[in-house]
């Protein structure tokens, strides 16, 4: 099965309204990026600023389309409720996310005005 079945079949799959409040998606500001160098795909190391909720750290692989120095200060949107995972001996403690062109390349999801740190994404 390939990623665009996968995809679509998770599409399809009903989710209740409590399920969603469950996931909780903060806006966060970019801090440091910098290399994971141990990672089997190219990925940065992220210093995630999300307000109240302090300073997180993430994993992502987006060294495709955005260069480390030019990532501090952007806006990120982030899951901040998963449970944090070890990638490469690094522990990843929230979930950037971000969406894949048509290339498999990943670009960041982010609000288009300045907000809080922290806002709760609904």
């Amino acid at each position: 099965m390939d990623r665009e079945d996968r995809e679509e079949r998770t599409a399809a799959e009903p989710l209740s309204h409590d399920e969603f409040e469950r996931v909780d998606m903060r806006v966060g500001r970019i801090l440091s990026a910098e290399p994971l160098k141990k990672a089997r795909v190219p990925a940065y190391k992220l210093a995630v600023d999300l307000g109240p909720l302090g300073v997180k750290k993430s994993s992502a692989r987006i060294t495709e389309l955005y260069r480390a120095e030019e990532l501090p200060g952007r806006l990120v949107v982030a899951v901040v409720n998963f449970s944090p995972r070890r990638i490469a001996g690094f522990l990843s403690e929230v979930l950037v996310l971000g969406v894949g062109d048509v290339e498999g390349r990943v670009t960041l999801l982010a609000p288009d005005a300045e907000v809080p740190l922290g806002a709760r994404i609904y």
